[in-house]
């Protein structure tokens, strides 16, 4: 560390705890503090989490990550700015005063079920869609604001007389942190909620209506790298810094790891998958499956993107040990999968909570197909582990018809970039390459880029091109047209030819 190093804290709110992590001018990173948050889970798929304990979350681990920074040599009074990104969907609401009316209603709640059904059955999927780019589902904040409003009696006087602010996660921390100086939140957060119009890139007062949440009081949209306020984090440091951006967490990711420009994609591998495209600064409607939103923005340019949800990737290998003991450390899986040649004509759909993107088949079950006498566990695990890569086809196969555009990478991370057999397989059948940053924590690069561009620390994304050089390569390393027909293999083994997907 230097005297001429400048510093960005980038503070990441996810839904198991906050990470913060300071980088220089390089992009790289300096000093960590991680803190873990609780989650309240109650009947009827209740998800909740205490907002003041959020805020004291991100407070405690800018703590530890200061006080890393400090023990390094740092000198607090060289960080100049700070971005957040955060979990999506999560929303508070809160009053005049600042004071909560009811806990953090977390993506994951699904409450607002029986809302959802109501909706569809008036006839409102067409018409949310076509503004918001997105589906009707609990995933999304306003469902779950429908709830709160019905069945909280004081949420609902409150929202009434227009005393109620709403806001997700970034906007909650930028109001406490300003101390309600800044009511704010940015275009990734706010296509989120299923009430912000993409064609316009302001709030929908006809949704809004619609949900009978006109009285609400909503934050000012801004582009994700912009001034946003200024905080000294509750005194941890000697002076206020600005915070130059807000971000939700899966568009930090892709703007962490390059997707910059239409064609570029990141693929998220955990125990599901969220797969998110560039497809540029024309907005683009799905006809297949995906759901449209805004990749990222700055105040003189904002990137449209395709998400597509897979429901189970990683879940497929938890069954494969827990349930039928034919492994027992996911770690043996790379080795099991390379022990055959191939996979015998052995195709695992994991629909074991259905279907997600291109097919959206929830009640579709789990099945095997082509199992003979001469198959083994280790036909079977290559399988399972084939299926997350077929899957991730689906979907950016659906995308490039939907934004005709082509895929030119896919960027990865999560805990299956671990396993080498499914990176080369994924490789293989994109016939792209495929990128592993090695740096994991890329929601926080992501929102440091942000940040970071709005303050001046680097220059454009052409800087940032230059930065982005740390990645692990995959490239296809056999014919294309074995792995074809393999891929009509699976979309049989689904029930869908690859012609059928390209039309519906």
């Amino acid at each position: 560390m230097t005297d001429t190093d400048r510093y960005i804290l980038a503070v990441d709110q996810g839904t198991s705890g906050t990470k913060s992590i300071l980088f220089n001018q390089k992009g790289e990173a300096v000093a960590r503090g991680t803190e873990a948050l609780k989650t309240y889970y109650s009947e009827g798929g209740g998800v909740e989490q205490n907002p003041k304990e959020i805020y004291a979350n991100v407070l405690a681990s800018v703590q530890k990550c200061l006080t890393d920074f400090q023990q390094k040599g740092g000198r607090l009074e060289a960080i100049e700015t700070c971005g957040i990104s955060n979990q999506r969907e999560t929303f508070i609401v809160w009053d005049q005063q600042g004071e909560p009316l009811y806990n953090a209603v977390v993506w994951q709640c699904k409450r607002s079920v029986n809302i959802c059904n109501r909706l569809i059955k008036n006839g409102l999927q067409e018409k949310i869609q076509s503004r918001t780019g997105l589906i009707i589902d609990p995933y999304f904040s306003g469902t779950k604001l429908i709830w709160l409003y019905e069945n909280q009696p004081e949420v609902q006087a409150a929202m009434q007389q227009g005393n109620a602010l709403f806001g997700t996660v970034d906007t909650w921390l930028l109001y406490q942190l300003t101390q309600g100086k800044s009511y704010y939140t940015d275009h990734t957060n706010a296509s989120r909620t299923l009430f912000f119009n993409l064609s316009t890139l302001e709030w929908d007062q006809e949704l809004l209506e619609e949900f009978h949440l006109e009285n609400l009081q909503l934050p000012e949209v801004k582009a994700s790298s912009a001034y946003f306020g200024e905080t000294n984090f509750g005194g941890l440091l000697p002076q206020p810094i600005a915070i130059t951006a807000l971000i939700g967490d899966s568009h930090a990711a892709a703007f962490g790891e390059g997707c910059f420009e239409p064609g570029l994609a990141k693929a998220t591998m955990g125990t599901g998958s969220s797969i998110l495209m560039n497809i540029g600064k024309e907005l683009k409607r799905s006809h297949k499956g995906m759901m449209t939103t805004i990749c990222w923005s700055t105040e003189d340019r904002t990137e449209y993107a395709l998400e597509g949800v897979i429901v189970t990737c990683g879940a497929t290998i938890e069954w494969l040990k827990n349930q039928l003991g034919v492994l027992e450390d996911s770690k043996q899986t790379e080795a099991m999968a390379r022990s055959v040649a191939d996979n015998n004509g052995v195709y695992l759909v994991p629909a074991f909570s259905g279907l997600g993107a291109p097919h959206w088949d929830m009640n579709r079950k789990a099945s095997i197909s082509g199992l003979t006498f001469d198959c083994n566990k280790n036909h079977l695990v290559r399988a399972a582990l084939e299926s997350i890569p077929y899957q991730i086809k689906d979907v950016i196969l659906a995308m490039e018809e939907d934004a005709d555009i082509t895929l030119k990478e896919l960027m990865v991370d999560g805990g299956l970039t671990s396993n080498q057999f499914v990176l080369q397989f994924l490789s293989n059948l994109l016939d792209k390459p495929v990128a592993l940053l090695t740096f994991p924590e890329v929601s926080a690069l992501g929102a440091a880029y942000m940040a970071g561009l709005k303050a001046g620390v680097f220059q454009n994304i052409e800087e940032l091109k230059r930065l982005h050089t740390s990645k692990l390569m995959v490239n296809p390393d056999i014919e294309s047209a074995q792995v074809m027909r393999n891929y009509v293999g699976w979309q049989m083994a689904v029930g869908t030819s690859v012609q059928e997907l390209l039309v519906h």
